[in-house]
């Protein structure tokens, strides 16, 4: 048995085949078109994204034989508003760094509710506003929302439990859509999908060649948790990809979805039929972001693959620190008005000593992610499993072993997403069981810290100093809070 996989993230789509032993085969991918048609927005074309899927799904398909399950991965909280008649996008799909209702967020705020203009809530309510189509046809979806409808032929109509406890729409305690919440942003219940398990049965995929069961729905960054065997409490994760998702399966459910005092927030990891289970999450609002700045902005390399070598080539940034918060600083500080900045520039600083200042910038917040949810958990976190596309970079992951003290395993599978839904699409099934997917972990390289706690010590001290230098560049936004 295998399961096919579609994994649509925040830029691209792609599908592949997933194996029992959690190899991936006959992947498909293809660009997605984003657009900022302003400051602070971004679109997607929602049909286009179910049109691709399609497309794409056959050819993996075509090339690889048939799938007996389907998993669909998604990046979560873009939001969709279609037609339930004919399954088309009524306006476009509203990214997860869109920014447009940041205003429609502090005025709720002075109602007593507190929604992020990245989560999916307000997104839902603008799209109302702005799209066209009679009201009653209208249902509100995120990705995995919008892709079963359209792999089913219009006859799947659900959301995870994953997706759905970052919309700001559920009431946790009770697994149901909140009715305060959508009286407040005018939103009928009729409009939203059925809640499910991220793992179980809801339904054929009719417009796939076999028509495969529906076995798996599932938030991306739960996915490559999942996909990384990162199954028992503690376990922890890190995905560098264009920001940074720190995931740790933690124990115990949330009282609410509010964000924790050291900045981190409560998600799903997964779920089924019996039980969810919870994790923690913090963000790094920018991190390959920071490469792509470095390449096609201000032309210091021509590929992210130069960066290694730039920054192997010297012994030391030579005082030279860089803070990656081209969009703001997320856990532990949430400082949108915090500016990317480099400090200790001389007349000596190189190419060399702005690319390793950057990567060695970006290692740094990916231990002040393990910093947070260890004090959030009070777990002691010893290993972490990277992947994304940044985890092939070796300086990187020896400079996040160095400042954060813990052991640096990389996923075999460097997009580690579609491995994990279409693992769990097989554990549904009944094909695996947990117990298997926790043996397939089997790092492709490792990194040991090599610094004494006195010097590592040290170079975090000297971090925090340089960190609040970039705080508050913009006092005004700063003081914005969601």
């Amino acid at each position: 048995m295998r399961a096919l996989v579609v994994d649509v993230g925040s830029t691209s789509l792609r599908t592949a085949i997933v194996e029992p032993s959690g190899a991936v085969t006959h992947v498909q991918q293809r660009a997605l078109s984003v657009s900022s048609p302003n400051p602070g927005e971004v679109e997607l074309n929602a049909n286009e994204i179910a049109t691709t899927a399609l497309e794409l799904a056959a050819a993996t398909i075509s090339a690889g034989g048939p799938c007996q399950v389907v998993g669909i991965a998604n990046q979560r909280a873009t939001t969709v508003v279609f037609d339930v008649r004919t399954g088309a996008a009524v306006g476009p799909a509203l990214g997860w760094q869109d920014l447009r209702t940041v205003i429609d967020c502090l005025v709720l705020q002075g109602s007593g509710f507190r929604f992020a203009p990245n989560q999916s809530a307000t997104k839902a309510k603008w799209l109302l506003e702005h799209g066209s189509g009679e009201r009653s046809n209208l249902r509100i979806g995120t990705l995995e929302t919008f892709l079963a409808f359209h792999l089913s032929r219009r006859d799947v109509f659900v959301t995870d439990h994953s997706n759905a406890a970052l919309t700001g729409l559920i009431d946790p305690r009770s697994w149901s859509w909140d009715e305060k919440v959508l009286e407040a942003i005018n939103i009928e219940p009729s409009m939203l999908a059925r809640l499910v398990p991220t793992m179980g049965s809801v339904g054929p995929a009719s417009a796939v060649a076999g028509s495969p069961d529906i076995t798996s729905l599932v938030g991306d960054q739960s996915a490559s948790l999942f996909g990384q065997s990162c199954l028992r409490s503690g376990s922890t994760k890190i995905t560098f990809g264009t920001g940074a998702m720190l995931d740790l399966v933690s124990a115990g459910a949330p009282e609410n979805f509010a964000r924790t005092a050291a900045g981190c927030f409560p998600v799903v990891a997964r779920s089924d039929a019996h039980q969810v289970t919870w994790g923690l999450e913090g963000i790094v609002l920018s991190a390959g972001t920071c490469i792509e700045w470095l390449r096609d902005d201000l032309g210091l390399i021509s590929s992210a693959s130069e960066t290694e070598a730039l920054a192997t080539s010297i012994t030391s940034s030579d005082g030279v620190s860089f803070v990656p918060a081209l969009l703001g600083l997320g856990t532990p500080q949430w400082d949108f008005g915090a500016r990317g900045a480099f400090f200790g520039l001389t007349r000596g600083s190189g190419r060399a000593h702005l690319v390793r200042a950057v990567l060695e910038g970006i290692a740094q917040r990916g231990a002040d992610l393990i910093d947070a949810a260890s004090r959030d958990t009070g777990h002691d976190i010893a290993d972490v499993r990277v992947d994304g596309g940044m985890s092939s970079n070796n300086f990187l992951l020896q400079h996040l072993a160095n400042v954060s003290g813990a052991t640096v395993s990389v996923s075999p599978e460097r997009e580690a997403t579609a491995r994990g839904v279409g693992l769990m699409a097989l554990v549904a099934h009944g094909e695996l069981s947990l117990d298997d997917v926790e043996a397939m972990w089997h790092p492709q390289r490792t990194f040991e810290p090599d610094l004494s706690a006195d010097e590592r010590d040290a170079l975090r001290t000297t971090w925090r100093g340089v960190v609040a230098r970039a705080e508050k560049t913009l006092p005004d936004l700063s003081a914005v809070s969601f």
